[in-house]
This record gives C-alpha cells, sequence and structure tokens, in this order.
C-alpha cells in the first residue's frame, strides 16, 4: 500500500513498513503503528492511538484517541520475547484503554468480537476476554483472567489475577473479586456474592424456567449455608436437567480460585 497516497491515512500518522492494512482501514492524526500489525477492513483508527506488533485485528473495529493496544506486559520476568495480541471483529475501545501483550505463560492476550471497552479500560497481559463483553470506565483485569461470553465489570471494579468470570456474570461498580465468578452471578464490594443477573439473563433471551433455575440455585449455594460439594450435590440432584444449571456446576467444578459467598459470612470463600 501506498500509506502516503492513501487519503484515508493522516499525513501526521507513523505506520511501520512490517504493517499489513485493509484498503480501507482509516488512520487519524498522530497514530502510531509499530511492527507486525495486521488490521482488517473496516476499522477506524483515531487520533494519537499506537498499535505495536505483533498484533492482529480483525473488521470492524474502533480505535479511539490515546488508546494503546500490544505494549509490554507489566511483568517482571518478561524478557523481551515476542508476544502478541489477537483482537478479533467489531470491537469498541474508548479513549485511553490499554491491551497488553501476553507474556511466554500462554504468548497471547486475546480479545473476541463485539466487546466494548469504556475509557479507562485495562486488559492486561495472557487475558482471554470471549464475546459481547462491557468494561466500563477504568475497569482492570490482571493478568490471566478470563471473561466468558456477555460478562460485565462496571466502573472503577478489578479482577485479581488468574480470576474467571463465567457467562453473563456482572461485577457491580467500586468492586473487586480474587475469585471466580460463576456464571449469572451479581458480585459486589469485595468478594461478596449479592444475587442472580436476571435483568442479564432476559436481554440475552434465556426462558423463565432457565432463570428461575438459577434463583433455586442461589438459594441453595449461597443463602442454605451449606458446604460446597454438599450443595453442589444438592444442586445437580434437583435441577441437573437445567442446561444452564450444569453450566453453573461445570464452571464452580472447575474453580481453581474457589467461589465468594453473601454478605452473611462474606469473609469465608467457598472452595470447589
Amino acid at each position: 500500500m501506498d500509506v502516503a497516497a492513501n487519503p484515508r491515512i493522516h499525513p501526521t500518522a507513523l505506520i511501520s513498513p512490517e504493517a499489513e492494512l485493509a484498503e480501507d482501514v482509516q488512520i487519524g492524526p498522530f497514530v502510531i503503528i509499530e511492527g507486525r500489525v495486521r488490521i482488517g477492513p473496516g476499522c477506524v483508527i483515531r487520533a494519537k492511538a499506537h498499535l505495536i506488533g505483533p498484533l492482529t485485528m480483525g473488521r470492524g473495529n474502533v480505535v479511539y484517541d490515546n488508546v494503546v493496544i500490544g505494549e509490554r506486559p507489566q511483568h517482571f520476568q518478561y524478557k523481551d520475547e515476542p508476544t502478541e495480541v489477537e483482537i478479533g471483529d467489531n470491537n469498541v475501545f474508548r479513549e485511553n484503554v490499554t491491551v497488553h501483550r501476553g507474556t511466554t505463560h500462554s504468548w497471547v492476550t486475546r480479545i473476541g468480537h463485539e466487546n466494548y471497552f469504556m475509557a479507562g479500560s485495562h486488559v492486561a497481559h495472557d487475558c482471554v476476554v470471549g464475546n459481547r463483553c462491557i468494561l466500563v470506565n477504568n475497569a482492570l483485569l490482571g493478568g490471566h483472567c478470563v471473561l466468558e461470553d456477555n460478562v460485565t465489570i462496571s466502573g472503577n471494579s478489578a479482577l485479581h489475577q488468574f480470576c474467571r468470570m463465567g457467562r453473563l456474570s456482572f461485577l457491580s461498580g467500586a468492586s473487586g473479586s480474587s475469585k471466580d465468578i460463576p456464571p449469572f452471578i451479581i458480585q459486589q464490594e469485595i468478594n461478596i456474592v449479592v444475587g442472580v443477573n436476571v435483568v442479564g439473563m432476559r436481554r440475552a433471551g434465556m426462558t423463565a424456567e432457565q432463570i428461575d433455575a438459577i434463583r433455586k440455585v442461589y438459594q441453595i449455594v449461597y443463602l442454605r449455608r451449606l458446604s460446597l460439594p454438599n450443595a453442589l450435590a444438592q444442586v445437580e440432584a434437583e435441577l441437573g436437567h437445567v442446561d444452564v444449571v450444569r453450566e453453573y456446576v461445570a464452571f464452580v467444578r472447575n474453580s481453581k480460585r474457589g467461589i465468594n459467598g453473601t454478605r452473611v459470612g462474606a469473609s469465608d470463600s467457598l472452595a470447589a
């Protein structure tokens, strides 16, 4: 591509000769594209964004002002290995978002499709973000976190490194978690489970039977003060025929960090 002759690329942009840009990519003023960066069709890169390779970005992504994607991880053991960032389609990165490349632990930070990263949010090294997730302003992911689809992390909230959030789980504003958050669960403050994401489940098109089943799971696991193995056994016996219940149980059984309890006895975490 003749960058100098392309009307879609601002003349102040600095673009590496290693970069590969689809013909219709729009590049704004003072953008820096450094190293092996591949940008797919329909992407828009706004003013002063900095993209650092190795980085692959699919189609239809919008990157706003001052975003930095692909910078070296904040990890003391990182020694400039050629780790990377992989991004899917139709994501939005608002102002001042940062996404760091992986370490040799997994070699890649991976982001799926149709996610919305609001201003100031951060995705650390080796994270995996699914599809249709929302990170509200200043939401923070520590290294190696995993977000399944349709997760929401509210403003000024943080997820500890190596934690996972299940599908349609929700972390409220000004909150944090050092444990895994199972599918469909709402968590608030520090490590406190407060309810079921009924609104999110309805918006995702789930049936009344599925929603009612997860409400019953919440009562059994979080309110009856059973040990977690006994609670899961009861859940499976009573509700194991419902698909979303099986999804919840599988997530908890596979948890390496454990899950949190409710405000009553909230200082106690539930071990998987």
